[in-house]
């Protein structure tokens, strides 16, 4: 820094410096932020694959002799092995795989006897639509019951939603979806417990395999009530867990932020209460829900795999838990790899709007 050649321009100068060393830090710009995830993403990825490669190679038995099956001859199992490229260094077998998972080859399925791209295909849109669907429900649930719960502190309505998501953190998926079908069957003997779609319909998934989006683009709107209904009770089962932490969290973060300075100013000056929750403390309080459903979405993809087999829904989940116990290598690799892809994606998403919600988050990233 230049020196001041007067005393008054050296306390002009001591000014500016103190002005400039109390200026709050520069933010990240939001691009730089979702491009630095973009490069972590591509990271994790790296690091997921060479995870997934290792223990398919650790995992007991020859993958060749069991695609070919125990009467196969040991000639026949060398060839095999040889147009698996199995013959070849690790190093070299790395890149095989990941060269034709970047071209969609996955493999054959040793069960379908078709190619793994297409099982998931078929698979991984029900189950996509299901956590979609379960989203949905824990977010228009979970955030309203979580700022009722604070707003009515220590009174009933606060018992009540502490209550509920307590029970939805405690009580297991799989029983609270049997739960729920036994009291459909009991109360609602025509609402659909099993399946995706009533064998009645006539309807195959279209291009997106979604059956609610296919079936408004089909104009068939049966179609898409009855898949809708169909999805009511397995999306709130997987939903009811997140419902429950969400809940929670949302109502200890409104009560903290209830306490800040700027909102009892608000309070002061006679600002009413419906502004100060939904302008401001809304706001907020949705940074601590987003965290958390990051973590969130890992249950779902976990919880899912039992939801699935429960309610017969067919999808991605019910799929590779099918290739793990008719041990199925190239189905599973499969399966773990777009899991956590699922993952990956679900995070990298939270991470970005919770950069563009919060500022500073972009400051701490910017230091």
């Amino acid at each position: 820094m230049t020196s001041c050649p007067s005393s008054a321009d050296g306390d002009c100068c001591l000014s500016v410096s103190w002005r400039t060393r109390n200026l709050p830090p520069m933010q990240q710009h939001p691009l730089v932020a979702i491009l630095t995830r973009l490069g972590t993403f591509v990271l994790v990825m790296i690091a997921l694959s060479i995870m997934i490669f290792a223990l398919a190679r650790v995992v007991p038995g020859d993958p060749a002799r069991m695609a070919l099956g125990p009467a196969a001859t040991q000639e026949q199992v060398d060839a095999l092995r040889v147009q698996m490229g199995l013959d070849k260094p690790l190093p070299m077998q790395y890149a095989d795989y990941v060269g034709k998972a970047l071209r969609g080859d996955l493999g054959m399925s040793l069960v379908s006897q078709r190619p793994v791209t297409t099982d998931l295909e078929q698979t991984v849109p029900a189950t996509v639509e299901l956590v979609l669907v379960s989203v949905i429900f824990m977010f228009v649930v979970a955030i309203p019951l979580g700022v009722i719960t604070a707003h009515f502190r220590d009174r009933a309505l606060d018992h009540i939603g502490r209550i509920l998501s307590l029970t939805g953190v405690t009580i297991p998926s799989f029983l609270f979806a049997i739960s729920l079908q036994l009291l459909a069957a009991r109360c609602l003997p025509n609402w659909p417990i099993i399946g995706r779609l009533d064998h009645s319909l006539s309807f195959h998934a279209g291009p997106t395999g979604f059956l609610l989006i296919d079936g408004l683009l089909a104009g068939r709107l049966d179609v898409f009530l009855d898949a809708l209904r169909h999805l009511v009770l397995p999306a709130f089962a997987l939903a009811m867990a997140g419902i429950g932490q969400i809940t929670r969290i949302t109502r200890s973060s409104m009560l903290e932020n209830q306490r800040k300075d700027h909102v009892l100013t608000l309070q002061s000056f006679g600002v009413p209460e419906r502004v100060i929750i939904f302008r401001y403390l809304l706001k907020l309080s949705s940074i601590a829900p987003l965290t958390i459903m990051g973590l969130e979405f890992a249950s779902l993809i976990g919880n899912a795999f039992v939801i699935e087999m429960v309610f017969a829904w067919g999808g991605f989940a019910s799929y590779g838990l099918n290739a793990i116990l008719q041990k199925d290598l190239n189905a599973v690799t499969a399966v773990v790899l777009v899991a956590g892809l699922f993952f990956i994606v679900a995070n990298l998403i939270v991470d970005v709007l919770i950069s563009i919600i919060d500022p500073r988050q972009r400051r701490r990233e910017a230091r």
